[in-house]
């Protein structure tokens, strides 16, 4: 009898390294697929029973696990591409196999669909939490929708301006005068402000030293742009008093911004800020200031834009998607939600880059990247296999080595059997 347990236990072990030659050929075939896992054998003895004298029975395949390991970041340039570095998968909601719900994968192959869905390769749509135009985020998890329609062109209501103004300036001995208002001012810039349809008006702003540390500002536009003649007198959309400290610090801001209505546009009022002031307990030198170099303008900025088309996709490392427009706008439109698990090596596979919850994974928990152990989001990259060539083909000896030494069990087993039928002749 133990000479027939022989042959079955060496061909237990035939069948267990076929099956581990399937799980190390399925590595090797995935060996290029984006945010594959590699799994590995784990082999269990087979015992006939529980007496401490008694022989095995042979092997067999206990379970086939995975290995989450982090795969290479590589780097394609392509911004809708999304890798996961850390902790995580990315959440997609659809139908596979017939079988609706939420899956999870680590292939950031992703693109927007007729309906402007962040989605997958499979065409399944990635899930997160919706920010509103308010700046408000959803607490409801859903799909990641990035509009199709043009970005609305948005009033300009605030410039914003960062400049020194000459201390020794020569005060001018006139007021100034939009009709000749270089001749009437010691320094001017201009920058471009949108109506209500999003048309761009160039709109110069003239700085004139009236005293020691006092100033004023004029705002001005052409003439034409508010319904005047080409070539008229400018229209004023905003001036006012600047006076500053002995040490170039803005001491006091006075504006005296009005209405100002563009031609076939709706009305609307420009503020000026040039920075914090002292005398309401700010530092007066993040903004204008003056002090003895030439005069220049560091920066400014306006807050309106022309209407524009989407024309990408960003995503940040935090997993804020946001809209990027030819207007050079680029608008936040939700948060990618990353899932981890108790197991992960309790998560089944699905097919197509995706695992499924299982019982033994334990329910999914939500959150942001980078927020309670969950990696970073890279964008413009992939994560590659885990599968290391060199260590599978090493496996792939090994085992080769394993089956043929199985075979020789089943052999030998045979040719001991033929030896008991040849004594009884």
């Amino acid at each position: 009898m133990s000479i027939l347990n022989a042959m079955y236990t060496g061909v237990s072990g035939l069948e267990a390294e076929s099956s581990d030659l399937n799980i190390i050929g399925n590595n090797i075939s995935n060996a290029n697929t984006y945010g594959f896992k590699e799994s590995r054998a784990a082999f269990d003895n087979v015992m006939g029973s529980i007496d401490p004298s008694a022989t095995g029975d042979g092997v067999q395949i206990g379970s086939s696990q995975q290995v989450f390991t982090q795969g290479s970041l590589l780097n394609t340039g392509v911004s809708s591409d999304l890798a996961i570095s850390g902790n995580g998968f990315f959440v997609v909601q659809g139908s596979v196999g017939g079988v609706a719900g939420n899956y999870y994968e680590r292939d950031g192959q992703t693109s927007t669909n007729a309906q402007g869905q962040l989605v997958d390769s499979n065409g399944l749509a990635l899930q997160g939490y919706a920010i509103g135009a308010n700046g408000q985020m959803s607490s409801t998890l859903g799909a990641i929708t990035l509009p199709t329609s043009a970005l609305t062109p948005q009033p300009t209501t605030t410039v914003s301006m960062s400049a020194n103004l000459q201390a020794t300036s020569s005060t001018t001995s006139t007021t100034f005068d939009p009709t000749n208002p270089t001749a009437t001012s010691n320094f001017n810039t201009s920058i471009n402000v949108y109506d209500s349809r999003g048309v761009s008006h160039q709109a110069s702003v003239y700085f004139t030293q009236t005293g020691a540390n006092s100033w004023t500002y004029n705002a001005l536009v052409p003439a034409q742009d508010t319904g005047g003649q080409a070539g008229g007198t400018p229209t004023t959309i905003s001036s006012g008093t600047l006076t500053f400290n002995s040490n170039g610090s803005l001491n006091t801001v006075t504006p005296s911004s009005t209405s100002v209505t563009f031609t076939d546009a709706s009305s609307q009022t420009i503020n000026f800020s040039f920075g914090s002031q002292t005398s309401t307990g700010g530092t007066g030198l993040d903004g204008l200031t003056q002090f003895g170099t030439p005069s220049v303008i560091s920066s400014q900025t306006q807050n309106g834009y022309a209407s524009g088309a989407m024309s990408g996709v960003q995503v940040g490392q935090d997993g804020t998607v946001s809209g990027v427009y030819s207007n050079g706008q680029t608008i936040p439109v939700g948060q990618l939600a990353i899932a981890t698990f108790p197991s992960t090596s309790g998560l089944t596979s699905a097919g197509n880059n995706l695992w499924a919850g299982t019982q033994k994974s334990g329910a999914a928990a939500l959150g942001a990247a980078g927020v309670g152990g969950r990696g970073s989001i890279s964008s413009g990259s992939l994560e590659q296999s885990n599968v290391d060539i060199t260590a599978q083909f090493v496996d792939l000896i090994a085992q080769q080595r394993a089956f043929e030494a199985d075979s020789k069990t089943v052999t030998t087993a045979d040719q001991m059997m033929q030896s008991l039928m040849q004594m009884k002749q």
